[in-house]
Formats: structure tokens, C-alpha cells, sequence
């Protein structure tokens, strides 16, 4: 506690990025320790700038996918994943059958 009375939080620096190939954006923000990662997207207005809804299985923590329950630390980069247009193999495939394209 500190000398109001009241308990103070520590406060832990993170980042939340969301990328599309003609839109990037990257937030420098603080939360409490011990924020969940979905009340940290949550709090961070990021929402208000994508035209998508985040769910589950969409988000993780430096490359790693994780649930919307874990608890962040200092330094976490929280990265927003958008639905793939064509999966890796077809992407694959059509780069195969156009081999003077690439």
C-alpha cells in the first residue's frame, strides 16, 4: 500500500501490433501487472482502429499463439493475426505453375 491507503499497481510497458500489407500499427502502451492479454487489446483502443473482430487462436505473444487468459509480463509485443487470404500449400502451388512470375 502505498500512503493514500490505497494498493498501487506496478504498471508494465507492452506493445500491440496488427499489420495488413497497406496498414501497420504498432501501440506502445502500460497496463497492471498480472493484465490478461484479451483485457490488454481490450484497453488499448487497437479495436477502434481494425476493421476485424480479434477472437481467440488470432493473437499471441511474440510469434507464439496463446489464449486470451495469460497473463502478460514486461516487454510482451502482442501481435494481432489476420485470416489468411490462400494457405501456405496453395500459395505454393500457384507459385509452382507460374515459375517465370516469382
Amino acid at each position: 500500500m502505498d500512503n493514500t491507503g490505497f494498493s498501487s499497481k506496478r504498471l508494465i510497458p507492452l506493445q500491440i501490433c496488427y499489420a495488413e500489407p497497406e496498414k501497420q500499427i504498432l501501440l506502445d502502451i502500460e497496463v497492471p501487472e498480472n493484465t490478461r492479454l484479451a483485457d490488454a487489446i481490450s484497453q488499448s483502443g487497437i479495436m477502434d482502429q481494425l476493421s476485424i473482430t480479434v477472437k481467440e487462436g488470432e493473437v499471441g505473444i511474440f510469434g507464439k499463439k496463446k489464449p486470451f487468459h495469460t497473463l502478460l509480463k514486461a516487454h510482451d509485443r502482442i501481435e494481432i493475426y489476420r485470416p489468411l487470404k490462400i494457405s501456405p500449400q496453395e500459395a505454393r502451388r500457384q507459385r509452382a505453375r507460374s515459375p517465370g512470375e516469382n
